[in-house]
């Protein structure tokens, strides 16, 4: 048996009235999304549990199977663990944004651009080295990843610093977040200390000049130690890989025993490289392994942008580019069986994460359907399921 878990991040929202009162996943092409539906079982679970912040941290660690209740996990770390760092018992990981800040005259600071406009990472690399040159030492050090997500590695580091996610303060004013004698402290002074060096910098400069956001500052957020979960392998028995283009769920699924695989052009923007993802799952599924975790990060992108038209393309690509492909070439491999989910709602109309419970399917062998008509958030509840810990699905994958 072969088990796949498909996740479309943050394809899950509310009604939209130029969508007549739908959702995107309602109004968005999605007829293999929708066939799963009619020939699974579809219902409504919980990703978010109530102590804990919305985030694709907690429920991508769900649907992998880890209760998320049980582990303090933040982003940092797993982002850590997809770079190769090993980090020490003293070791506290941020993640580490680059983005832009708008400095207004009466001396207020806005978040303008939680992504720097997707820096390329040929272009965010070079201000990593730039930043580990003047500001790292022993205690604090930059790691580069992807486009403008990287990782800052800082010694008996700040825990409770309250760090707020950049996107959740997308148009927002954010300078009483960077007072560095207020709650944030010595993480506020570090973020400030990266202005000098970023805001008259040659790539921004020539961004500015093409009319491209600048990633004229950093943002950390989402600190924690290094955590340790139960494998998949020490659970299930499972050999597996872990295919995304974001450090968070590579580092997620490194940390429950997948092996990763590195997709040439996967962006997890609109431009990733669809096809390629479906290959190597399937590559990996003909080659011996159980199971493979394909996660797209575009539909979340989009919301995170407030453009409706973006989230539906994403939705309407992972569909026809992701699950159709995926089903035809499954049918190669013998018995499978797929969950099939969102892991978080990001509304248009928040453009940052909710913890609604979301919609998934369990299809294949074995799995009986239970009347469920398409993939959207109103028919999983129309069907009555409801499964409160997403955690709990994977025992439901794959049980025999």
């Amino acid at each position: 048996m072969k088990y796949v878990v498909l996740v479309g991040d943050g394809m899950g929202d509310y009604p939209i009235a130029e969508l007549k009162g739908q959702t995107p996943l309602a109004a968005a092409p999605t007829p293999n999304m929708d066939l799963i539906a009619r020939q699974g079982r579809l219902g409504l679970t919980q990703t978010i549990p109530a102590d804990r912040q919305p985030g694709s941290d907690t429920a991508n660690m769900a649907l992998m199977g880890i209760d998320p209740s049980g582990y303090l996990c933040g982003r940092g770390p797993m982002e850590a663990a997809a770079m190769g760092l090993n980090l020490a018992d003293d070791d506290i990981a941020f993640r580490c944004n680059f983005v832009q800040l708008g400095f207004k005259p009466n001396g207020s600071i806005v978040m303008e651009d939680y992504a720097a406009g997707h820096i390329s990472s040929e272009e965010s690399h070079q201000l990593i080295a730039l930043l580990q040159q003047k500001l790292g030492h022993p205690a604090l050090a930059f790691y580069p990843g992807v486009s403008f997500r990287h990782v800052l590695v800082w010694k008996n580091g700040p825990t409770k610093a309250p760090t707020v996610p950049p996107h959740d303060y997308s148009g927002q004013q954010v300078g009483h977040l960077l007072d560095d004698k207020g709650p944030l402290g010595q993480v506020a002074a570090v973020i400030k200390s990266s202005w000098p060096l970023l805001q008259d910098h040659p790539i921004n400069q020539a961004r500015a000049a093409r009319n491209k956001s600048q990633a004229n500052s950093i943002w950390l957020w989402g600190q924690s130690a290094r955590p340790a979960f139960p494998t998949l392998v020490e659970r299930f028995a499972l050999k597996g890989v872990v295919i995304t283009a974001v450090d968070l769920v590579r580092g997620l699924g490194k940390m429950v025993g997948l092996n990763i695989v590195d997709v040439p052009g996967a962006t997890g923007y609109l431009d990733t490289n669809y096809q390629g993802k479906v290959d190597a799952a399937l590559n990996a599924l003909a080659a011996g392994h159980d199971f493979a975790f394909i996660h797209v990060e575009a539909p979340d992108e989009a919301s995170h942008e407030g453009k409706l038209d973006l989230k539906m393309k994403a939705i309407a690509d992972f569909d026809a580019q992701v699950v159709g492909p995926l089903l035809a070439g499954l049918q190669k491999l013998g018995p499978a069986r797929i969950l099939l989910a969102t892991d978080h709602f990001t509304p248009i109309s928040t453009r940052t994460h909710s913890r609604d419970a979301i919609p998934f399917v369990l299809w294949g062998e074995g799995v009986a359907h239970n009347q469920g008509l398409a993939y959207n958030e109103a028919a999983a509840m129309a069907t009555g399921l409801f499964v409160d810990g997403a955690h709990n699905l994977i025992e439901e994958l794959v049980k025999k």
